[in-house]
C-alpha cells in the first residue's frame, strides 16, 4: 500500500484496528461499571436494609444517571440480587481458600474459622445475605445454593474420617441452619456489646460451640 505523503494509508489501518478493538474495550467498560455498582451496593446494603437503600444515591455515588444504572440492572431487586450473590461468592471463597491444601480435619477447622471471620468483618452484610431469601425465589435460590456449597465444604473435611450417608448429609444441613442462626445472633451481640461498652463474645468461643455441635450431630446421626 502506497503512502500519499500525508500518512493516510497508515492512519486508515490504525483506524480500522481501533474499530476492531472497540467492542472488546466497550465490553470491559461494561463489566467494570457493573463491578463498581455492585461494590457500592455491597457497601450500602452492609449497613442499611433493602428499604433504606436508594437507587438514586447509588447512581450519584457512581457518578451516573439513575437510568444508566437500570441499564445494568433492570430493577432494584435485580441489583440487590447481584449484590447478594457477590457477597455469597466472597464468603464461600474465603472459606474455601482457608481450607485448601491441608489435612481433612484441619480443613474443617479452618473452614469454620474463616466463616466466622467473614461474619465478624461483615456482620450487617452477612445478616442481609442470610435473610434476603424470604419471600423472593431468586434470592432464596442464592441463599440455598450458598448453604449447599457450605455443606459440600464440610463434607470434604469429614468424608475421609466419617462415613457419609444421606441421613448424615441431612444432619449437616440442619447444622448449617444452627450455625447461621448462631452467627447472626453473635453478630447482633457484638453490636450490643459495643454499644454497652463491654467485651464481645470471642470468635474462638463461637467456633468451639459450632464444632462441638457439628461433631455431636454427625456422630449421633444413625447410619
Amino acid at each position: 500500500m502506497k503512502n500519499d505523503g500525508n500518512g493516510r494509508p497508515r492512519r486508515a489501518a490504525a483506524d480500522a484496528a481501533a474499530r476492531r478493538r472497540k467492542p472488546a474495550r466497550a465490553r470491559l467498560q461494561v463489566d467494570e461499571r457493573r463491578r463498581q455498582l455492585v461494590e457500592l451496593g455491597l457497601a450500602r446494603f452492609s449497613v442499611s436494609s433493602y428499604e433504606e437503600v436508594s437507587i438514586d444515591e447509588i447512581a450519584v455515588a457512581a457518578g451516573i444517571a439513575k437510568g444508566l444504572l437500570y441499564h445494568y440492572f433492570p430493577t432494584k431487586r435485580a441489583f440487590y440480587a447481584a449484590c447478594v450473590e457477590e457477597a455469597a461468592d466472597r464468603m464461600l471463597a474465603a472459606c474455601t481458600d482457608a481450607a485448601t491444601g491441608v489435612p481433612p480435619l484441619e480443613r474443617l477447622d479452618r473452614g469454620v474459622a474463616a466463616y466466622l471471620a467473614y461474619v465478624e468483618e461483615h456482620g450487617p452484610g452477612y445478616a442481609s445475605l442470610m435473610r434476603s431469601g424470604v419471600g423472593d425465589r431468586a434470592l432464596a435460590s442464592i441463599v440455598d445454593d450458598t448453604r449447599a456449597k457450605l455443606v459440600d465444604l464440610l463434607l470434604e473435611g469429614l468424608a475421609e474420617t466419617v462415613p457419609m450417608t444421606p441421613l448424615r448429609r441431612i444432619a449437616l444441613l440442619g447444622w448449617v441452619g444452627f450455625a447461621e442462626t448462631s452467627a447472626l445472633a453473635w453478630a447482633e451481640e457484638r453490636v450490643r456489646a459495643a454499644h454497652e461498652g463491654r467485651s464481645p463474645i470471642s470468635a474462638k468461643r463461637i467456633e468451639a460451640l459450632l464444632k462441638t455441635a457439628l461433631f455431636a450431630v454427625v456422630g449421633e446421626a444413625p447410619t
